[in-house]
């Protein structure tokens, strides 16, 4: 049992909600829901059914804010040593674990329902082995006992890209796995840089974080890497799988230059934090315009549009 200084007594009902809500990390998820939004607007070929966009995208949420208040329940622990996170509902006793438990337990089963009910059975399994691979595979085995626990752990956050292609199509192609691929490897660089900057506080509960084993410069190399099959891979969705336009490969390319020029800086860098924040923060818009960029290549419009001034410079030449 943790025990704290901290009342365990809520004012007010709005400060129960609002705790209940920060059990859900809510930063987390705004990102979770764009890969899922690109990836169902490529499947739709630019024509989502809003009902169906907005149904996946709250069977998203309540699937993710499960894992998350699940991973709260599982770290409390650990997340009542380290300074940035002993603030949170169940270390600081605004929260039982056993109530929080409830709350995910519920969350999950209208995840699940939702999706069944309103997209399809595949689209709401593929949510529901998103909380199970979070919580059985990233939480309970690698967080506390491997250097790999964020290349494996991944996998569970680019698991929404494959909900919504899933709830369009009811099927997965060759390109909904691409997507996924692009969001699983761009998870180590953009943690990295995160665990780059609050290595102590990893160091001080014991877990096993690249930068903690295996040291800086070693990390900022992974990252490296990372970032540029990262932005290789998401040019292979333009080529040769035709699933995107022209307009989207010169997105990805000018965004992943970007991309790599920091994750550069970084690697002559390795020991400036302040570098591995500017990394950090570029790695969440870098995927929210990329995801925003497969969304305006692929309406119809825009397919149109650039059609006519390709045959136009065509005629032109």
């Amino acid at each position: 049992m943790i025990e704290t200084n901290v009342s365990r007594h809520h004012e007010t009902f709005l400060q129960v909600i609002q705790s209940y809500y920060q059990l859900t990390k809510p930063r987390i998820i705004p990102l979770l829901l764009i890969t899922t939004a690109g990836s169902m607007w490529i499947a739709a070929k630019g024509e989502v059914d809003p009902l169906l966009l907005l149904v996946t995208l709250i069977g998203g949420t309540l699937a993710a804010a499960s894992a998350q208040t699940i991973n709260c329940i599982y770290d409390r622990d650990i997340d009542y040593e380290m300074e940035r996170t002993r603030h949170r509902p169940i270390p600081s006793g605004r929260v039982q674990p056993r109530e929080a438990l409830i709350f995910a337990i519920a969350l999950a089963v209208g995840s699940f329902t939702l999706l069944t009910v309103f997209a399809n059975l595949l689209a709401a399994l593929l949510a529901f082995s998103g909380i199970v691979f979070y919580i059985l595979v990233y939480t309970h085995w690698l967080k506390r006992h491997s250097a790999q626990n964020i290349v494996i752990g991944g996998a569970a956050g680019a698991i929404p890209a494959l909900v919504g292609w899933a709830a369009v199509t009811d099927t997965l192609s060759w390109a909904a796995w691409l997507i996924f691929a692009i969001v699983f490897l761009w998870t180590p660089p953009h943690f990295w840089a995160l665990a780059l900057m609050i290595r102590d506080d990893y160091a001080k509960v014991g877990i096993p974080m690249l930068p903690v084993v295996a040291g800086d410069k070693a990390t900022v190399r992974q990252i490296w890497y990372y970032t540029l099959i990262t932005v290789a891979a998401t040019v292979l969705l333009f080529y040769p799988l035709g699933a995107s336009g022209i307009l989207y490969a010169a997105i990805a390319l000018s965004l992943g230059g970007f991309f790599i020029h920091k994750s550069w800086r970084l690697l002559q860098n390795p020991e400036d934090r302040t570098v591995a924040r500017e990394l950090f923060l570029y790695s969440i818009s870098y995927m929210m315009l990329l995801c925003l960029g497969m969304v305006v290549d692929s309406l119809p419009f825009t397919r149109s549009l650039v059609t006519a001034v390709v045959s136009h410079l065509h005629w032109v030449s």
